[in-house]
């Protein structure tokens, strides 16, 4: 069985506001092109699952508007046709949408008349086994939509989700907010009421790096009730992180455990009907690619530059939100050191906001370094010797205060860009703490004006392409 989701970005959104919901009791009509993301198998249910992703909102004119009523609206199949020409050369889907102004949040039977009409001029100029999408939006705002797979009456199946990412991050789905859900839980809807619980329960949520940062951050979110979490990591547990690895103990270390796995159990321990699944992996090998693609939202607590670009990179192609994380202390000499700086920093990357280059949080010659020494580790030693690639310095100075502080900034975020607890204007897309001087500061980057991830919105919701996130390597 294959399950369909749409994710829509928030600007993508707000024009087709705009555009559908005009106050004057009428059905407008507009079409989204979208990009696709092809899971083979999602980790949790082992089903298969294919997102589309905005790329483009195309309005239809009202000029080409033939009839339109407060239930019922028809125009002239040209702009579809152009619509469907356009997607065709950039390999998208088409999504038809409409508004229904009564606020049904259901197909109508004339929308289950008409739109097999569609599909079939969908199929006729672009091919066998092209799907459409077709989207309703309600006068208060609600989302619902399906996918048609053949041009024949009921040929089609729901999308089970449709996001909305942006510097909010809405979900839509059946029945939202009316779970009972689990007692343990009850407390927190009190503070944020149960459709956030609901919407915790039902995302999927991948963590990269499962050391001091990653292992608090996946603690929070099983603590939090998201239901389900994916791990990443290739490395073990060792002695020098014991003390800021939650969930790992002496033995974990003695028997060179994986990192995920130590967290996953630790999860299942607690009895909340968590499903964690770890993945002992690099996060750019190719076996991660269909759990990272399935998360909704991917928390990056990796501390090399060359997975943080990789997840650069994903935010801005897949319109999954990533959280990064990072820790910098700065110690100088002397018993005991004097700390030059102290500072921990959140970022949220994704469309419109300025991505990890840009911000020079990381580097590429590093992230050469590090491709290097994973591909050809004898000619990375030989080059580091001869001063070509950086590396190999001492360990970095950590401390569980501070990364457990960070996870909780980091999860924080997640929550407000899903509840709003802050108020509008609250989410903050680069926040760096400065823990010696006790103080948060929002620092300001503005995208390089050649820079391929952020400064142009060519590979914004791309989804799949070969190579995969067009990186060569």
């Amino acid at each position: 069985m294959t399950t369909f989701s749409l994710t829509l970005r928030e600007d993508h959104e707000a024009a087709l506001r705009d555009h559908l919901l005009r106050g004057d009791g009428l059905e407008h009509a507009a079409y989204v092109l979208c990009g696709r993301a092809g899971i083979r198998r999602e980790p949790w249910d082992r089903e298969a699952h294919e997102k589309f992703l905005s790329m483009q909102v195309i309005p239809v004119p009202d000029d080409q508007v033939l009839d339109a009523g407060p239930g019922l609206i028809t125009w002239s199949t040209a702009s579809f046709v152009r619509a469907l020409r356009a997607a065709a050369t950039d390999d998208q889907v088409v999504a038809v949408v409409h508004n229904h102004p009564a606020g049904m949040i259901a197909f109508s039977a004339q929308d289950d008349r008409n739109e097999p009409d569609l599909v079939q001029l969908t199929v006729n100029r672009n091919g066998e086994g092209t799907k459409m999408l077709s989207l309703i939006l309600t006068a208060d705002g609600q989302w619902a939509g399906r996918v048609w797979l053949l041009p024949q009456a009921a040929a089609h199946a729901p999308l089970r989700m449709i996001r909305v990412s942006g510097a909010r991050l809405t979900l839509h789905y059946p029945g939202r907010g009316l779970a009972a859900g689990l007692p343990a839980f009850q407390r927190q809807a009190l503070a944020f009421g149960p459709a956030l619980n609901d919407d915790l329960s039902r995302l999927r949520v991948g963590v990269v790096g499962c050391g001091g940062t990653g292992s608090a951050v996946a603690m929070l979110l099983a603590r939090l009730g998201v239901s389900q979490v994916a791990l990443f990591d290739n490395d073990i547990v060792d002695r020098t992180n014991l003390n800021r690895l939650h969930g790992a103990r002496q033995q974990d270390a003695d028997l060179m455990r994986p990192k995920v796995h130590v967290v996953a159990e630790a999860i299942a321990a607690m009895g909340l009907g968590i499903r964690v699944v770890p993945v002992e992996a690099w996060i750019a090998d190719p076996e991660c690619r269909d759990a990272l693609r399935a998360c909704d939202i991917v928390f990056g607590c990796t501390d090399d530059h060359d997975g943080r670009l990789f997840l650069n990179r994903l935010a801005y192609h897949y319109l999954v939100p990533v959280i990064d994380i990072g820790l910098a202390i700065d110690a100088g000499d002397g018993d005991p050191p004097a700390l030059r700086g102290l500072d921990g920093r959140v970022t949220v990357l994704g469309p419109h906001e300025t991505c990890l280059m840009c911000r020079g949080v990381v580097s590429g010659e590093a992230a050469r370094g590090e491709a290097m020494k994973r591909a050809e580790p004898e000619l990375y030693e030989r080059r580091k010797a001869e001063a070509y690639v950086a590396g190999g310095g001492n360990p970095a100075p950590a401390v569980v205060t501070f990364t457990t502080e960070l996870a909780c900034m980091a999860v924080n975020e997640m929550i407000q860009r899903l509840q709003g607890f802050r108020g509008p204007g609250g989410a903050v897309a680069h926040r760096v703490r400065k823990f010696h001087l006790g103080e948060d500061r929002r620092p300001r980057h503005d995208p390089r004006p050649a820079c391929p991830v952020c400064a142009a919105d060519e590979s914004w919701g791309r989804g799949d392409t070969d190579p995969f996130l067009g990186r060569v390597a």
